[in-house]
């Protein structure tokens, strides 16, 4: 008979990496939320782990050069594979509740 090996304790278990968005993408991230430059500001910042005071130059150059008031956003948009929008998901961690036994 053959010993067997024991399966290591990471074996088999994903691995969640976390980056914060780059600079563009919180603002763009913070755009689609709200029209509001001093909100876009602070969510921006949020995202980023940032001082505001860091994030705001950028933001008001970004809602300069934003799409005009009239004309709206597309819906979908088709780009080739390797050329696709950077996606950014913004989501909430709700606490873990353990329950008593």
């Amino acid at each position: 008979m053959s010993a067997q090996k024991k399966p290591s304790a990471n074996a088999g278990r994903r691995v969640t990496r976390i980056d914060p968005p780059a600079l563009e993408e919180a603002i763009e991230a913070a755009q689609g939320l709200t029209d509001d430059v001093d909100s876009q500001v602070e969510i921006a910042a949020q995202l980023m782990g940032m001082p505001e005071d860091e994030v705001r130059p950028a933001v008001l150059k970004a809602s300069v050069t934003a799409r005009p008031l009239g004309r709206p956003a597309p819906r979908f948009m088709a780009h080739d594979r390797h050329d696709g929008p950077k996606v950014v998901v913004v989501e909430r961690k709700r606490p873990r509740m353990v329950m008593p036994r």
